[in-house]
């Protein structure tokens, strides 16, 4: 999983990260909330920690931003040292999925992500129509058809039809897909990208249209304007 922490205290920063690190997730730090809306303008990741107390804009500021511009779904934990309730209340009326506060500790901060990661989960059998994805088999069906698909090509066809509306940058296809580093070499995402469009035959005739966004990603999107999986 890919993280975006927005958090200016080089302290909590180092804590997070010698946690988070050896529980597989990808951590990318921000210390203000202007240069993490700047990169969501050109970069995608699967949940964002946010801090309340930062230089420039708030972490409050950040998630209306967030939710009102950039993108509705991905999860979003505060963490902060801020207890009211009427903070926690604002904060998740204003688009937050949780609330921790500040001193976090270990076991429970992986315990939320872990539930968010389940409540944003894609169940066994996913139907984007016209395709049918089946996790225990990997098998994609178009219509009648059975698709062949390398295990890798599954992989990329379920993230992209799991986060279809959103644009996806290729470091955060890298990372998600083939667990690599997004500084790495990203052709092999056109490549893969290239060959699952063939095969399934990705096009408005069959109700999805599959993007280039130049040098940002991909988007992949509903022709009906509706992308929602049918389980």
């Amino acid at each position: 999983m890919r993280i975006a922490l927005l958090e200016d205290d080089p302290d909590q920063v180092a804590l997070l990260q010698n946690w988070l690190h050896p529980a597989g997730y990808s951590c990318h730090v921000f210390g203000a909330g202007e240069a993490l809306l700047r990169d969501l303008g050109r970069n995608t990741f699967d949940l964002l920690i946010i801090d309340w107390e930062l230089p420039g804009l708030s972490g409050i500021e950040v998630v209306t931003l967030i939710r009102e511009r950039l993108d509705w779904h991905i999860p979003i934990l505060f963490v902060t040292a801020r207890d009211r309730e009427e903070d926690i209340v604002q904060a998740l009326e204003a688009g937050a999925d949780d609330y921790m506060i500040k001193p976090v500790r270990q076991m429970e901060i992986l315990a939320r992500l872990r539930a968010l990661q389940r409540r944003t989960g894609a169940p066994e059998t996913t139907e984007f129509a016209p395709y049918r994805f089946d996790r225990a088999s990997r098998t994609v069906t178009h219509g009648e058809q059975t698709v062949q698909l390398t295990s890798k090509e599954y992989e990329l066809a379920e993230f992209l039809f799991r986060n279809a509306g959103r644009l996806l940058g290729r470091g955060h296809i890298l990372e998600s897909v083939w667990g690599q580093r997004a500084d790495l070499n990203t052709r092999t995402v056109d490549t893969h990208v290239s060959l699952i469009r063939q095969k399934l035959d990705i096009g408005m005739h069959n109700g999805w249209q599959l993007s280039t966004v130049y040098r940002h990603g991909y988007r992949l999107e509903s022709a009906m304007g509706e992308s929602k999986p049918v389980v």
